[in-house]
C-alpha cells in the first residue's frame, strides 16, 4: 500500500507536469479577456506532437496517481 509521502510525491509531480503543460500554452498562444483566457482562434495551429507529449505526461501521471489512491483508499477500480 502506498503511504502518504508517496502519494504527496506523485501529486507534486502531477502539479509540475500540469505547470509545464500550461507554460507551453502560455509561450505559444495569445491571450484574450485581459490575459485570463487562451485565444485559440488567434493561434489556430500548435505543434500537435508537443501538445500530445505534454498531454501524455499529464495523463500518465494522473493514471499513476489514481492507482495509488485506489489502493490507499481501498476503492474498486473501474
Amino acid at each position: 500500500m502506498a503511504n502518504k509521502e508517496e502519494i504527496k510525491k506523485e501529486l507534486d509531480k502531477l502539479i509540475d507536469i500540469r505547470t509545464d503543460f500550461l507554460a507551453y500554452f502560455d509561450s505559444n498562444l495569445a491571450k484574450k479577456n485581459n490575459g485570463m483566457e487562451f485565444d485559440f482562434e488567434a493561434t489556430p495551429t500548435l505543434d500537435a506532437k508537443k501538445v500530445y507529449e505534454h498531454f501524455f505526461k499529464l495523463d500518465y501521471q494522473a493514471r499513476k496517481l489514481r492507482g495509488f489512491l485506489v489502493k490507499e483508499l481501498g476503492l474498486k477500480a473501474k
